[in-house]
């Protein structure tokens, strides 16, 4: 069965969606039941065996390179690219088809937002490259 990368980002996707502002902005019952759907999601993937594992990350970041041979890591902590760019979290998924991938996708997407109106926000599906040293 193919994996596959369901991507939640902060802003991102081919045009808006909802502007709701960012989580650390909404009153902490929307937070709760934002969360809960997310366990909610977990418990359905794991039901049907498709579950592979879930996280959610914090907006806080550092960026890495390679310093050469003989420098430690080159880290700083901007200029950053736009929120927009930046990975939320992500559901990882092994199901039948493509076609289960992007039914699941759907389903995130409609994850409660402030007051509980759905977010309806752009999941990225991304297969799992067979052969890949993780997959």
């Amino acid at each position: 069965m193919p994996k596959f990368l369901l991507l939640k980002h902060y802003r991102g996707g081919p045009e808006l969606h909802h502007p709701f502002p960012p989580m650390d902005r909404w009153a902490p019952e929307d937070v709760e039941a934002h969360i809960a759907f997310q366990h909610h999601v977990i418990a359905l993937l794991k039901e049907r065996g498709e579950y592979v594992g879930a996280e959610a990350l914090t907006p806080v970041r550092t960026w890495v390179r390679y310093g050469g041979p003989d420098a430690a890591p080159v880290t700083t902590d901007g200029p950053h690219p736009e929120t927009s760019d930046l990975v939320a979290g992500w559901f990882m998924i092994d199901v039948e088809s493509r076609e289960r991938a992007i039914e699941l996708a759907a389903y995130v997407s409609s994850e409660p937002g402030p007051a509980g109106e759905p977010l309806y926000e752009w999941i990225d599906v991304r297969e799992i490259m067979s052969g890949s040293p993780a997959g």
